[in-house]
């Protein structure tokens, strides 16, 4: 099987070193996917095609030059693994709201917060971007880093994709759990698909002086300068006042998922949709743990939607990083398994029992170095990394650079285990890439892993 797997992966290799001028070009070029014998469930159409249709959940969308799907990736549209009872991240995903609802009731004794789980991933680039404020040239917004049905329509990046129109609806505190999809490396960390638990909580004026001496007298808005430490419009007691309520609701929720006594510390960063943005950080086993982003919500996308009078914060946490955590799971593709011997290890009577995740396979990886030439232009490392996906499936564990070349006068260095080759061979085989315009040799190794529970198998904010 994996002998097999690593052979049809090498053969797709070259075939992309010959063909990857069409991978990942501008919109007027089609993007490349692999075609399976068979359709997927969720999906109907064949990726790539300019003018061609994509059904995906019971929609066509037309395909374009920006189509950069492929059919593994679509493969995973419609799991939902954060609603499949017993499943790891359904039990982390319910342990956070299960603190939620104990913690924060509102006035008729009904949860505060509204829980959205079952939302569409398809969404417009406008809800994606534009609405949370990413500015045009972002580098999320490249074909290389996110997924695109076409030019208007795309796989959400994060599940704060939703912020805005739940907002506008007139919410004010709710959590949205999700699937969310973003072209990345492989490496037992990092999956093209993962899923997302999002937070966001407005305060009016009076809820958030509420029980502050002198409270009455202070305001949520001025008219003042952007600083490291709040936005032009929002006060300082204001921003001061938010800012401790999201890292106490923060603080409390990492106790309640991993215990008392948790050393914490916040980082600054930069998300185009909060001002100040944070990090959380915990010390886990004497290691620093970088587990959630965060931050003072854009007072003008909470304007946008048509919530003036409001001033809020907004967090995003990954569920498999948590469940990687809190279960000791050592690799991401295991979330995918349909193997018994994973999940029922996660059939418990109480979500909140300790679990430890317990091994299924002790066969020795098997390592592969791999070469091929690449194209000049229009091309990630992302498109090499949707490609090994689809072919290897989820036996590839890891995939490194190890080395890279590049001559302009694109020289062919032939393996010196392959002798007998004459200079008119050579000549050929330098002329057919010159033709095909490529200008880096590059070579990867493959890392695959042989672990039955894999081969049963069918990550905005940083780990937002």
């Amino acid at each position: 099987m994996v002998c097999w797997a690593l052979r049809r992966a090498a053969q797709v290799r070259v075939h992309l070193a010959r063909k990857a001028s069409g991978v990942c070009r501008g919109p007027e070029h089609q993007a490349s996917g692999a075609r399976p014998a068979a359709p997927e469930p969720a999906t109907r159409g064949a990726l790539g095609a300019l003018g061609g249709t994509v059904e995906l959940l019971g929609k066509s969308y037309p395909q374009d030059g920006y189509s950069n799907l492929s059919r593994k990736v679509l493969s995973r549209v419609g799991r939902n693994l954060h609603n499949r009872p017993h499943h790891p991240l359904w039990l982390i995903k319910e342990r956070v709201k299960q603190h939620f609802y104990a913690q924060y009731v509102g006035r008729s004794g009904t949860p505060l917060f509204s829980v959205y789980d079952d939302l569409s991933p398809v969404v417009t680039t406008w809800q994606n971007f534009d609405s949370l404020l990413v500015p045009a040239d972002h580098p999320s917004r490249k074909k290389g880093d996110s997924y695109y049905l076409n030019a208007t329509h795309m796989l959400r990046a994060h599940t704060s994709a939703h912020q805005w129109d739940l907002l506008r609806t007139g919410l004010d505190a709710f959590l949205v759990v999700g699937d969310v999809y973003r072209r990345d490396q492989i490496d037992a960390q990092h999956h093209p698909v993962f899923h997302q638990l999002e937070a966001v909580r407005l305060f009016s004026r009076h809820q958030l002086f509420a029980g502050v001496k002198d409270g009455e007298n202070l305001q949520l808005f001025e008219q003042s300068s952007r600083s490291a430490h709040k936005q032009e419009t929002h006060t300082l007691e204001a921003t001061k006042l938010v800012e401790f309520d999201l890292k106490q609701t923060l603080t409390r929720l990492m106790t309640h998922l991993f215990g008392d006594g948790l050393d914490i510390r916040w980082v600054d960063c930069y998300f185009p949709f909060t001002h100040p943005s944070f990090e959380m950080e915990i010390n886990f086993h004497g290691e620093w743990l970088e587990i959630l982003g965060c931050g003072v919500m854009e007072q003008r996308l909470v304007n946008s939607a048509g919530a003036e009078d409001q001033i809020g914060w907004a967090f995003g946490l990954g569920l498999e990083r948590l469940a990687m955590v809190l279960y000791d799971i050592p690799d991401i593709r295991l979330f995918w398994s349909e193997d018994e011997r994973f999940l029922k290890q996660f059939c418990v009577q109480d979500i909140n029992q300790k679990v430890k995740f317990q091994p299924l396979s002790k066969y020795p990886a098997v390592i592969n170095d791999i070469s091929f030439w690449l194209p000049r232009e229009n091309y990630t490392e992302n498109d090499f990394y949707d490609l090994v996906r689809t072919i290897g499936g989820d036996l590839v564990e890891k995939v490194d650079l190890i080395d890279k070349f590049e001559h302009p006068n694109f020289r062919l260095t032939l393996d010196a285990c392959s002798p007998g080759r004459d200079e008119r061979v050579i000549c050929a085989a330098v002329n057919r890439v010159k033709e095909a315009g490529f200008g880096v040799h590059c070579a990867v190794r493959v890392l695959v892993t042989e672990s039955s529970v894999l081969e049963g198998s069918t990550e905005g904010w940083g780990p937002w």
